[in-house]
């Protein structure tokens, strides 16, 4: 029971879309423990701090609900958590906004990492998930990309990697990798580069969702490809453009940004 709630927190904290979450079966959703432990984990407002937007919650909570009344056979032995349908009527009640204005929205996303156990590190990003590539704001969501490396960096091999290593990311975006290397792989310094100044503003609202804010071990810049880096960051971090590690993920979608990404990996070689 617990594992399969776990996971489905997991998938709902990263707003995995509702059709796509891994459900618990019928005859699990309908036991009064596992609807409590639902309702704790992902639903209360009074334990959580950072919750998906209202819309998706509604969507998620509506599909578990429904999920909930299939499974119900006896009326009379079996029910749907107070605590889950009044939150759902709380949630559907409240003044909606528009479909336009809900898109640029930024949301909180929680990534936890792929294991199990107390203290599972976790990352929690503020991003315009609905934003399309084609708006130019690509920087402010979290690429599957990013996630792919992460895993990667998160295993044995990869930690050894980055475990007292200097890194630099290029196209940090939200600063997903960034924050993982800086807080919980063991890195020695992180440069958080990105050529969007807007895109560095969000990822320093990152840091500070992450608890790190103002720590010398991670650093951010605003990195035009093609120009020097020395001349887009403060004095008194220019001692560290030498690293051990370059790290870039989704960061090439056409052959002139691809030719200035070469470029700039010829420079931190």
């Amino acid at each position: 029971m617990e594992q399969g709630v776990e996971l489905l927190r997991r998938q709902y904290l990263q707003m995995v879309e509702p059709d796509q979450l891994i459900l618990l079966p019928t005859e699990t959703i309908k036991s009064p423990d596992v609807q409590a432990a639902i309702y704790g984990m992902m639903f209360d407002e009074d334990r959580l701090c950072f919750l998906p937007p209202r819309r998706y919650r509604i969507r998620v909570l509506k599909k578990l609900i429904d999920l909930m009344e299939q499974a119900i056979v006896d009326p009379d032995e079996d029910d749907i958590s107070d605590d889950l349908t009044n939150c759902f009527a709380q949630l559907i009640c409240q003044p909606q906004i528009s479909e336009n204005l809900a898109v640029q929205q930024k949301s909180y996303v929680t990534y936890i990492a792929p294991m199990n156990g107390t203290g599972v590190p976790e990352i929690t990003l503020l991003e315009a998930r609905s934003l399309l590539v084609s708006s130019g704001d690509t920087g402010l969501r979290t690429w599957d990309a990013a996630l792919y490396l992460g895993e990667y960096l998160f295993s044995c091999a990869g930690k050894r990697i980055v475990a007292g290593s200097k890194i630099i990311e290029l196209g940090a975006g939200t600063g997903f990798l960034s924050i993982l290397c800086a807080k919980h792989l063991g890195a020695l310094h992180v440069l958080a580069t990105d050529g969007s100044g807007e895109v560095i503003n969000d990822l320093e609202s990152n840091l500070y969702l992450n608890g790190l804010h103002g720590n010398p071990i991670i650093e951010t810049a605003v990195l035009n490809w093609g120009q020097a880096l020395i001349d887009s960051m403060p004095d008194d971090v220019q001692d560290s453009q030498f690293y051990d590690l370059v790290l870039a993920a989704d960061v090439v979608s056409s052959g002139f940004i691809s030719s200035r990404f070469h470029l700039r990996l010829s420079y931190e070689a």
